[in-house]
Protein backbone atom coordinates (compact mmCIF):
# COMPACT_ATOMS: atom_id res chain seq x y z
CA UNK A 1 0.00 0.00 0.00
CA UNK A 2 1.23 3.15 -0.89
CA UNK A 3 0.27 5.88 1.48
CA UNK A 4 -1.60 8.99 -0.45
CA UNK A 5 0.43 12.16 0.14
CA UNK A 6 -2.98 14.12 0.63
CA UNK A 7 -4.29 11.59 3.59
CA UNK A 8 -2.51 13.01 6.61
CA UNK A 9 -5.04 15.58 8.99
CA UNK A 10 -4.65 17.55 11.67
CA UNK A 11 -6.75 16.43 14.49
CA UNK A 12 -6.68 17.96 18.46
CA UNK A 13 -6.88 15.37 21.69
CA UNK A 14 -8.14 18.72 23.14
CA UNK A 15 -8.61 21.63 21.73
CA UNK A 16 -5.76 24.01 21.67
CA UNK A 17 -5.10 27.03 23.92
CA UNK A 18 -1.80 28.66 23.24
CA UNK A 19 -1.00 30.02 19.68
CA UNK A 20 2.74 31.87 18.78
CA UNK A 21 2.36 34.29 16.33
CA UNK A 22 5.45 35.14 14.49
CA UNK A 23 5.82 38.49 12.29
CA UNK A 24 7.52 39.95 9.80
CA UNK A 25 9.80 42.44 11.89
CA UNK A 26 10.30 46.17 10.42
CA UNK A 27 7.17 45.65 7.86
CA UNK A 28 4.76 48.09 7.96
CA UNK A 29 2.52 46.63 6.15
CA UNK A 30 1.80 43.84 8.35
CA UNK A 31 0.60 45.71 11.55
CA UNK A 32 -2.68 45.24 10.75
CA UNK A 33 -3.35 42.32 9.94
CA UNK A 34 -1.35 41.22 13.04
CA UNK A 35 -3.71 43.80 15.22
CA UNK A 36 -6.43 41.83 13.61
CA UNK A 37 -5.80 38.41 13.87
CA UNK A 38 -4.16 38.85 18.03
CA UNK A 39 -7.84 40.52 18.89
CA UNK A 40 -9.32 37.40 17.06
CA UNK A 41 -7.35 35.18 18.86
CA UNK A 42 -7.75 36.60 22.76
CA UNK A 43 -11.51 38.43 22.53
CA UNK A 44 -13.14 36.24 20.41
CA UNK A 45 -11.22 32.60 21.03
CA UNK A 46 -10.23 33.27 23.94
CA UNK A 47 -6.87 31.81 23.67
CA UNK A 48 -3.01 32.48 25.30
CA UNK A 49 -1.16 34.14 22.50
CA UNK A 50 2.50 34.21 22.55
CA UNK A 51 4.32 36.81 20.98
CA UNK A 52 7.94 37.49 20.56
CA UNK A 53 9.20 40.87 22.56
CA UNK A 54 11.12 42.39 19.85
CA UNK A 55 7.69 42.85 18.39
CA UNK A 56 6.02 44.41 20.95
CA UNK A 57 8.87 46.63 20.78
CA UNK A 58 7.41 48.74 17.25
CA UNK A 59 6.73 52.19 18.09
CA UNK A 60 3.21 51.31 16.20
CA UNK A 61 2.16 48.98 18.24
CA UNK A 62 3.62 50.34 21.54
CA UNK A 63 1.98 53.45 21.21
CA UNK A 64 -1.42 52.32 20.03
CA UNK A 65 -3.30 52.95 22.59
CA UNK A 66 -6.38 51.07 21.76
CA UNK A 67 -3.87 48.09 21.41
CA UNK A 68 -3.00 48.52 24.85
CA UNK A 69 -5.62 45.83 26.22
CA UNK A 70 -4.93 42.95 24.03
CA UNK A 71 -1.22 43.50 24.45
CA UNK A 72 -1.56 43.37 28.15
CA UNK A 73 -2.71 39.66 28.06
CA UNK A 74 0.34 38.70 25.60
CA UNK A 75 3.25 36.40 26.98
CA UNK A 76 6.17 37.34 25.57
CA UNK A 77 9.51 35.32 24.87
CA UNK A 78 13.38 36.56 23.63
CA UNK A 79 14.60 34.04 20.79
CA UNK A 80 17.49 31.81 22.40
CA UNK A 81 17.17 33.19 25.89
CA UNK A 82 13.48 31.77 26.81
CA UNK A 83 12.38 27.91 25.89
CA UNK A 84 8.60 28.24 25.11
CA UNK A 85 8.57 24.57 23.13
CA UNK A 86 6.29 22.82 25.58
CA UNK A 87 3.81 25.38 25.88
CA UNK A 88 2.54 26.44 22.10
CA UNK A 89 -0.53 24.40 20.77
CA UNK A 90 0.31 25.84 17.13
CA UNK A 91 1.75 28.11 15.11
CA UNK A 92 0.46 31.34 13.03
CA UNK A 93 3.36 33.04 10.63
CA UNK A 94 2.43 36.25 9.04
CA UNK A 95 5.19 37.01 6.51
CA UNK A 96 7.21 35.53 3.70
CA UNK A 97 8.61 31.94 3.51
CA UNK A 98 11.43 33.89 5.95
CA UNK A 99 8.45 33.39 8.80
CA UNK A 100 8.28 29.95 8.69
CA UNK A 101 11.99 29.14 8.11
CA UNK A 102 12.41 30.97 11.22
CA UNK A 103 9.30 29.17 13.39
CA UNK A 104 11.11 26.09 12.56
CA UNK A 105 14.43 27.64 14.36
CA UNK A 106 12.92 28.01 17.25
CA UNK A 107 11.56 24.76 18.12
CA UNK A 108 14.62 22.50 17.86
CA UNK A 109 12.68 19.50 18.97
CA UNK A 110 8.94 18.77 18.17
CA UNK A 111 7.28 21.57 16.03
CA UNK A 112 3.68 22.56 16.78
CA UNK A 113 1.73 22.65 13.38
CA UNK A 114 2.25 25.64 11.60
CA UNK A 115 -0.48 28.31 9.74
CA UNK A 116 1.58 30.33 7.26
CA UNK A 117 -0.36 33.53 5.53
CA UNK A 118 1.27 35.07 2.58
CA UNK A 119 2.10 38.52 3.42
CA UNK A 120 5.40 38.37 2.05
CA UNK A 121 7.85 38.79 -1.15
CA UNK A 122 7.20 35.13 -2.25
CA UNK A 123 5.57 33.05 -0.47
CA UNK A 124 6.04 29.49 -1.93
CA UNK A 125 5.97 27.97 1.57
CA UNK A 126 2.76 30.31 2.48
CA UNK A 127 -0.81 28.91 1.22
CA UNK A 128 -3.11 31.36 3.06
CA UNK A 129 -4.48 34.91 2.11
CA UNK A 130 -5.35 37.07 4.96
CA UNK A 131 -8.33 38.47 3.61
CA UNK A 132 -10.77 35.36 5.51
CA UNK A 133 -8.74 34.93 7.74
CA UNK A 134 -11.13 34.33 11.07
CA UNK A 135 -13.06 31.26 9.00
CA UNK A 136 -9.31 29.43 8.25
CA UNK A 137 -8.39 29.97 11.95
CA UNK A 138 -11.53 28.50 12.91
CA UNK A 139 -10.71 25.23 10.57
CA UNK A 140 -7.89 24.98 12.19
CA UNK A 141 -8.86 25.10 16.12
CA UNK A 142 -11.42 23.08 14.92
CA UNK A 143 -9.08 20.46 14.33
CA UNK A 144 -10.53 20.20 10.36
CA UNK A 145 -7.64 20.34 7.99
CA UNK A 146 -4.73 18.67 5.75
CA UNK A 147 -0.84 18.40 7.04
CA UNK A 148 2.10 18.19 5.54
CA UNK A 149 4.94 16.92 7.51
CA UNK A 150 8.01 18.63 6.08
CA UNK A 151 11.07 17.04 7.16
CA UNK A 152 14.26 18.74 8.65
CA UNK A 153 17.97 18.14 8.83
CA UNK A 154 19.65 17.60 11.76
CA UNK A 155 23.19 18.57 11.85
CA UNK A 156 25.96 18.49 14.31
CA UNK A 157 29.24 20.37 13.96
CA UNK A 158 31.80 18.80 15.39
CA UNK A 159 34.96 21.35 15.56
CA UNK A 160 38.74 21.25 17.39
CA UNK A 161 38.59 22.97 20.28
CA UNK A 162 40.22 25.98 19.84
CA UNK A 163 39.18 29.08 22.29
CA UNK A 164 36.38 28.92 24.99
CA UNK A 165 33.53 31.09 23.43
CA UNK A 166 32.09 33.26 26.49
CA UNK A 167 28.84 31.81 27.46
CA UNK A 168 26.43 34.59 29.00
CA UNK A 169 22.85 33.38 30.39
CA UNK A 170 23.16 30.26 29.38
CA UNK A 171 24.00 31.48 25.71
CA UNK A 172 26.54 30.71 23.41
CA UNK A 173 27.81 33.43 21.61
CA UNK A 174 26.86 32.16 17.91
CA UNK A 175 22.70 31.75 19.59
CA UNK A 176 23.26 28.63 19.89
CA UNK A 177 21.52 27.12 23.37
CA UNK A 178 24.27 26.09 25.80
CA UNK A 179 21.96 22.72 26.79
CA UNK A 180 22.37 21.80 22.70
CA UNK A 181 26.23 21.65 23.52
CA UNK A 182 28.74 19.10 24.49
CA UNK A 183 32.08 18.57 25.45
CA UNK A 184 34.64 16.06 24.30
CA UNK A 185 38.26 16.39 24.98
CA UNK A 186 39.92 18.98 22.21
CA UNK A 187 36.07 19.36 20.96
CA UNK A 188 33.14 21.34 21.06
CA UNK A 189 29.77 19.75 19.14
CA UNK A 190 26.53 22.17 18.31
CA UNK A 191 23.57 20.47 17.14
CA UNK A 192 20.91 22.03 14.46
CA UNK A 193 17.42 21.70 12.95
CA UNK A 194 17.40 22.76 9.35
CA UNK A 195 14.45 23.33 7.25
CA UNK A 196 15.49 24.07 3.66
CA UNK A 197 19.36 23.67 3.54
CA UNK A 198 22.70 23.21 4.68
CA UNK A 199 25.14 25.21 2.81
CA UNK A 200 29.09 25.00 2.85
CA UNK A 201 30.57 27.35 0.73
CA UNK A 202 34.44 29.20 0.40
CA UNK A 203 33.39 32.15 1.74
CA UNK A 204 35.72 35.23 1.60
CA UNK A 205 38.59 33.25 -0.28
CA UNK A 206 39.27 33.76 -3.70
CA UNK A 207 40.13 29.82 -4.22
CA UNK A 208 38.16 26.95 -4.98
CA UNK A 209 36.18 25.42 -2.54
CA UNK A 210 37.67 21.79 -1.50
CA UNK A 211 35.58 19.39 0.62
CA UNK A 212 35.22 15.95 1.04
CA UNK A 213 31.31 14.35 1.15
CA UNK A 214 30.92 11.00 2.67
CA UNK A 215 27.63 8.83 2.65
CA UNK A 216 27.37 6.43 5.57
CA UNK A 217 31.09 6.69 6.08
CA UNK A 218 32.35 6.06 2.31
CA UNK A 219 34.01 8.73 0.80
CA UNK A 220 31.11 9.65 -2.58
CA UNK A 221 33.01 12.87 -4.23
CA UNK A 222 35.24 16.02 -3.41
CA UNK A 223 33.30 19.37 -4.31
CA UNK A 224 35.77 21.40 -5.94
CA UNK A 225 33.63 24.77 -6.78
CA UNK A 226 32.18 27.58 -4.62
CA UNK A 227 30.38 25.04 -2.47
CA UNK A 228 27.84 22.50 -1.83
CA UNK A 229 24.24 22.32 -0.73
CA UNK A 230 22.47 19.47 1.02
CA UNK A 231 18.66 20.29 1.30
CA UNK A 232 15.59 18.68 1.99
CA UNK A 233 12.96 18.65 -0.45
CA UNK A 234 10.95 21.61 1.57
CA UNK A 235 14.72 23.34 0.41
CA UNK A 236 14.57 21.64 -2.75
CA UNK A 237 12.52 24.49 -4.44
CA UNK A 238 15.22 27.33 -2.76
CA UNK A 239 18.70 27.63 -3.18
CA UNK A 240 19.19 24.11 -4.71
CA UNK A 241 16.88 24.95 -7.63
CA UNK A 242 18.58 28.26 -8.22
CA UNK A 243 21.76 26.26 -8.14
CA UNK A 244 20.36 23.67 -10.79
CA UNK A 245 18.60 20.95 -9.08
CA UNK A 246 15.35 18.97 -9.37
CA UNK A 247 12.68 20.54 -7.47
CA UNK A 248 11.19 17.53 -5.23
CA UNK A 249 7.81 16.95 -3.49
CA UNK A 250 8.08 17.57 0.33
CA UNK A 251 5.90 14.48 0.59
CA UNK A 252 9.18 12.38 -1.02
CA UNK A 253 11.54 10.96 1.79
CA UNK A 254 15.27 12.24 0.76
CA UNK A 255 18.19 14.47 0.64
CA UNK A 256 19.59 16.19 -1.88
CA UNK A 257 23.49 17.16 -3.12
CA UNK A 258 23.64 19.70 -5.04
CA UNK A 259 27.46 21.14 -5.75
CA UNK A 260 27.06 24.99 -6.31
CA UNK A 261 29.25 26.51 -9.59
CA UNK A 262 31.02 22.99 -9.88
CA UNK A 263 34.65 22.69 -11.49
CA UNK A 264 33.60 20.15 -13.55
CA UNK A 265 30.82 19.31 -16.59
CA UNK A 266 29.89 15.85 -14.84
CA UNK A 267 28.24 17.13 -11.25
CA UNK A 268 25.16 16.93 -11.49
CA UNK A 269 22.81 16.88 -8.64
CA UNK A 270 22.10 14.29 -6.64
CA UNK A 271 19.36 12.67 -4.48
CA UNK A 272 19.87 10.04 -2.14
CA UNK A 273 17.02 8.07 0.52
CA UNK A 274 16.66 9.87 3.53
CA UNK A 275 17.87 7.73 5.72
CA UNK A 276 21.78 8.01 5.24
CA UNK A 277 24.24 9.61 6.99
CA UNK A 278 26.53 12.57 5.44
CA UNK A 279 29.52 13.96 6.49
CA UNK A 280 31.38 16.82 4.98
CA UNK A 281 34.73 17.77 6.06
CA UNK A 282 37.54 19.57 4.50
CA UNK A 283 39.85 17.72 2.17
CA UNK A 284 43.50 17.15 3.08
CA UNK A 285 44.82 19.40 0.34
CA UNK A 286 42.17 22.35 0.99
CA UNK A 287 43.57 25.22 0.60
CA UNK A 288 41.58 27.55 2.39
CA UNK A 289 38.82 26.96 5.22
CA UNK A 290 35.03 26.93 4.25
CA UNK A 291 31.97 28.60 6.00
CA UNK A 292 28.60 26.67 6.88
CA UNK A 293 25.38 28.02 7.01
CA UNK A 294 22.08 26.73 8.08
CA UNK A 295 19.05 28.19 6.59
CA UNK A 296 20.85 31.11 5.74
CA UNK A 297 21.46 31.80 9.20
CA UNK A 298 24.70 30.60 12.47
CA UNK A 299 27.12 30.66 9.10
CA UNK A 300 30.52 30.01 11.08
CA UNK A 301 33.89 29.39 9.69
CA UNK A 302 34.92 24.90 9.35
CA UNK A 303 38.44 24.31 9.46
CA UNK A 304 40.87 21.32 9.14
CA UNK A 305 39.35 18.55 11.31
CA UNK A 306 36.31 20.10 12.18
CA UNK A 307 33.38 18.02 10.42
CA UNK A 308 29.43 18.42 9.84
CA UNK A 309 27.38 15.39 10.17
CA UNK A 310 23.55 15.83 8.58
CA UNK A 311 20.81 12.75 9.42
CA UNK A 312 17.13 13.44 8.56
CA UNK A 313 15.56 14.74 11.95
CA UNK A 314 12.77 12.67 13.31
CA UNK A 315 11.20 16.01 14.16
CA UNK A 316 9.40 17.15 10.98
CA UNK A 317 7.48 20.57 10.61
CA UNK A 318 3.61 20.03 10.67
CA UNK A 319 2.81 22.59 8.03
CA UNK A 320 -1.15 23.37 7.79
CA UNK A 321 -2.49 22.99 3.83
CA UNK A 322 -5.11 25.58 2.36
CA UNK A 323 -6.46 22.37 0.11
CA UNK A 324 -4.11 19.34 0.13
CA UNK A 325 -0.34 18.97 -0.02
CA UNK A 326 -0.08 17.97 -4.28
CA UNK A 327 -2.59 20.79 -4.74
CA UNK A 328 -0.71 23.12 -2.97
CA UNK A 329 2.37 22.52 -4.20
CA UNK A 330 1.79 22.66 -7.69
CA UNK A 331 0.04 25.74 -6.95
CA UNK A 332 2.93 27.21 -5.32
CA UNK A 333 4.53 26.26 -8.42
CA UNK A 334 2.74 28.37 -10.79
CA UNK A 335 1.91 31.34 -8.65
CA UNK A 336 5.88 31.46 -7.23
CA UNK A 337 8.29 30.18 -9.75
CA UNK A 338 5.91 30.38 -13.31
CA UNK A 339 6.32 27.17 -13.55
CA UNK A 340 6.25 25.55 -17.21
CA UNK A 341 4.43 28.84 -18.22
CA UNK A 342 5.00 29.17 -22.21
CA UNK A 343 2.90 30.76 -24.77
CA UNK A 344 0.88 27.91 -25.89
CA UNK A 345 1.35 26.48 -29.41
CA UNK A 346 -1.33 26.90 -32.46
CA UNK A 347 -3.26 23.82 -33.66
CA UNK A 348 -3.62 23.50 -37.61
CA UNK A 349 -6.17 25.56 -38.96
CA UNK A 350 -9.17 22.65 -40.48
CA UNK A 351 -9.39 23.21 -44.03
CA UNK A 352 -12.70 22.46 -45.54
CA UNK A 353 -13.28 19.71 -48.02
CA UNK A 354 -13.85 20.90 -51.18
Amino acid sequence: HIQDPASQRLTWNKPPKSVLVIKKIRDASLLQPFKELCVYLTEENNMIVYVEKKVLEDPAIANDENFGPVKKKFCTFREDYDDISNQIDFIICLGGDGTLLYASSLFQGSVPPVMAFHLGSLGFLTPFNFENFQSQVTQVIEGNAALVLRSRLKVKVVKEHREKTPVQNGIEENGVVSANLEKEVGKQIMQYQVLNEVVVDRGPSSYLSNVDVFLNGHLITTVQGDGVIVSTPTGSTAYAAAAGASMIHPNVPAIMITPICPHSLSFRPIVVPAGVELKIMLSPDARNTAWVSFDGRKRQEICHGDSISITTSCYPLPSICFRDPVSDWFESLAECLHWNVRKKQNNFAVEEEE
